[in-house]
């Protein structure tokens, strides 16, 4: 077995034991909370289907199931059993399949129950208790994700553009005309384009700017704004080559450049065609190096990365289209689009396979590679649809808000929301999270993302 084969089978185990990790101490999320208010929980599993290894401890059982692709904390009373001396009548048989389904669940529910437990029913705690066991989860991912997080932009740093020059554009073109070119095979450049103001400048890599329009540049993104701001107008700048400082004159050219969004991406609109807007530009590249960070850094880094994944779950049914799309054509995969956990597995091998970067680079993707599925679990668990964890935060909430009205209004309390009664519902989201998993394995090995 080669090096690289070795490297990709250590990165999958790697992301794979992360990940494991990661939903094992969600599941602890909800259940320290859970036991912390007295309620009566008898199952914490790691894993689904056959159980491959568990022990008892108090009213608990724990152990590790055979398919790790979640798990789960199984609490008594989870919902609110008929109360016959309220008025409700319970029911020996049901008018349809939905209503049954409903009595099913409360049939079981109250099969588990045993004496003294009236007070450990998870319905029983009051309702800002129950959302506190049901964040716990998630929290727990969030803590995880800034953890690793702050590990990484204090010791590997953040991907940061610096002033010195990476690369010069030899000539000056828009960005439609990048891409007609560029599918039609053509060459990027030819005698007669126009030179880039900066080649025409003398600007060469390796130049470190060091002011432009008589002002001190002390960031590429100040200098980017000051040159975008000069269209069409001679301008003075500085830099340094070889230790010696020149000064030369140069003139932005009014050019046709891709709009980014907060997150530097290019943005498209409806028909997939690229945003742009008419701003000054030189046609050079920074150089681009991790750079160490103060641990409060680490809050505004996690804040760009829950914008892109709250992106990405806003506009699932569309990204998921989308692959179902790229699967039965030759397009290509969005890199920040969902993925299952076997492109996962992939990126995390293809990243540790990578001969021509450093094991602490590799270790530091890794890293990031965690952090990242920690905080999509984070997002994707607080949808408030059952049976994700937003979903028994919103039923929480509703009750909350029924109650509050009946109170306001004088009316007899209506009592705990029956979320046994969006069972019917709960089946079908699970389905649909069943086949959106599959469709994205399915495109996760015939079509993955490439990041390499």
């Amino acid at each position: 077995m080669t090096f690289s084969a070795v490297a990709f089978v250590i990165g999958v185990l790697v992301v794979a034991v992360g990940i494991i990790l990661s939903i094992a101490l969600h599941e602890i999320g909800h259940l320290v909370p859970a036991k912390l208010f007295g309620v009566r929980v008898t199952q914490y599993m790691v894993g689904f289907g056959k159980t491959l290894f568990s022990f008892k401890r108090g009213d608990t059982e724990y152990g590790i199931k055979a398919i790790p692709l979640g798990g789960y904390v199984a609490m008594i009373g989870m919902y609110p059993p008929a109360h016959p001396d309220q008025g409700e009548q319970p029911r020996n048989a049901s008018t349809g399949l939905l209503q049954q389904m409903s009595q099913d669940a409360r049939e079981v529910a109250a099969a588990e129950l045993r004496e003294g437990d009236e007070h450990r029913m998870f319905i029983s705690l009051p309702v800002w208790k129950r959302i506190i066991i049901m964040l716990g989860g998630p929290f727990m991912n969030l803590v995880i994700g800034t953890v690793l997080t702050a590990i990484l932009v204090t010791s590997v740093g953040v991907s940061t553009p610096t002033t010195t020059v990476s690369e010069v554009f030899r000539c000056a073109m828009s960005a439609q005309e990048q891409t007609e070119r560029a599918e039609a095979g053509a060459e990027e450049c030819t005698d007669e384009d126009p030179p880039s103001p900066a080649y025409a400048a003398g600007l060469k890599p390796g130049d470190e700017i060091t002011s432009f329009n008589g002002e001190p540049v002390v960031d590429w993104e100040s200098l980017t704004a000051g040159i975008q701001e000069r269209a069409d107008q001679v301008t003075e700048i500085t830099y340094l080559r070889d230790g010696t400082e020149h000064t030369t004159t140069i003139t932005p050219q009014l050019t046709a450049r891709p709009q980014l969004d907060s997150l530097g991406r290019v943005q498209y609109d409806d028909d997939d065609n690229i945003i742009t807007h008419h701003v000054g530009f030189i046609g050079m590249g920074s150089l681009v190096e991790n750079q160490t960070q103060p641990v409060t850094e680490t809050f505004p880094v996690l804040g760009q990365q829950l914008e892109a994944t709250a992106r990405v779950v806003v506009a699932l049914p569309v990204r998921l289209w989308d692959t179902v799309v790229v699967i039965a054509t030759d397009g290509e995969r969005d890199p920040n689009g969902p993925m299952s956990v076997v492109g996962v597995g992939r990126i995390a091998g293809e990243a540790a396979a990578q001969e021509t970067v450093s094991v602490a680079d590799r270790a530091a993707m890794l890293l990031s590679l965690i952090a990242s599925v920690n905080i999509a679990l984070m997002v994707f668990n607080l949808i408030p649809l059952l049976p994700l964890d937003g979903g028994h935060v919103a039923g929480a909430l509703w009750e909350k808000i029924r109650r509050t009205w009946a109170k306001l209004r004088g009316q007899k309390d209506p009592g705990p929301f029956d979320i046994a009664r969006l069972l019917p519902l709960t089946y079908i989201v699970a389905a649909g999270l069943m086949v959106m998993g599959a469709i994205l394995i399915v495109a996760d090995i015939v079509k993955p993302v490439q990041l390499f």
